[in-house]
Order: C-alpha cells, then structure tokens, then sequence
C-alpha cells in the first residue's frame, strides 16, 4: 500500500474515536514506521516472531501533575507499524483501515491511562457485543 493511502487510513481511523475521547488528547503525536525498531521490541520483551502494531510511549494523563507542561514538554509519541499492520490485516483476513483503528483506540487507551490488561479486557468486551 502506497504511504499516502496508509496515511490517510490513519487519519480516518484517529477521526472514528469518539468525539469526547479527541478532545481530551493532548499533546500526542502520532507517527509512522514500517517495523519496530530494535530498541521498542527489547523494552516490549518480543520473540523474534512476535511483532507490535502500535506504540504509546509518554506520560498517560492519569500521571500527568500539575507541572506537567512547564517547560519544554515533548509530545507523547503513538506510533503505529505499517508492515506488521498490513500483514496483520491479511492474516486476519481484515480490512487495513480497520487494524489500523483498532490499533489506534488501543495506544490512545494507553494515553489515558489504561495498562496492557485492562485495554484488552476492555476490547474483549467491545467485541462480545
């Protein structure tokens, strides 16, 4: 899939989270790599044939004080993986735009505040209805 229409399905899939859940983003960028750099994977604890789709790297607002923000602040990084997202959509048999929401609502979880048990808690309980 060219760049330009992955980017695109990013930012349709930014767009499908709800409006309340946008608003209450603050300073997050959302980036783009094909793999997942060697440095994320040792921190994630990856076999070498376990990949990621997404990762939220920052401060989550449930942690955020009230100094946050003084000063120079760096955004929080989401950044999103688009050859394990592609192949990830061809195994499941799945359209791309729609990993790539999944994915999106799953690190902006992390964003606010939710840790890896409780997102997936969460999906499973968006998928059984």
């Amino acid at each position: 899939m060219p760049d330009e229409q992955f980017e695109q399905l990013v930012e349709e899939g930014f767009i499908q989270l709800p409006a309340w859940v946008r608003e209450r983003i603050k300073n997050v960028a959302i980036l783009i790599e094909d793999q997942p750099p060697a440095e994320v994977r040792k921190i994630e604890g990856l076999d070498d044939d376990e990949t990621l789709l997404g990762y939220y790297q920052g401060i989550p607002l449930t942690e955020r004080g009230e100094h946050y923000g003084v000063g120079m602040t760096l955004p929080d990084t989401i950044t999103l993986y688009r050859i394990p997202i592609e192949r990830a959509a061809a195994d499941d048999k799945m359209p791309v735009a729609q990993v790539i929401a999944e994915t999106i609502w799953h690190e902006f979880a992390h964003h606010f505040g939710m840790d890896e048990h409780e997102v997936q808690t969460r999906e499973q309980k968006r998928d059984e209805k």
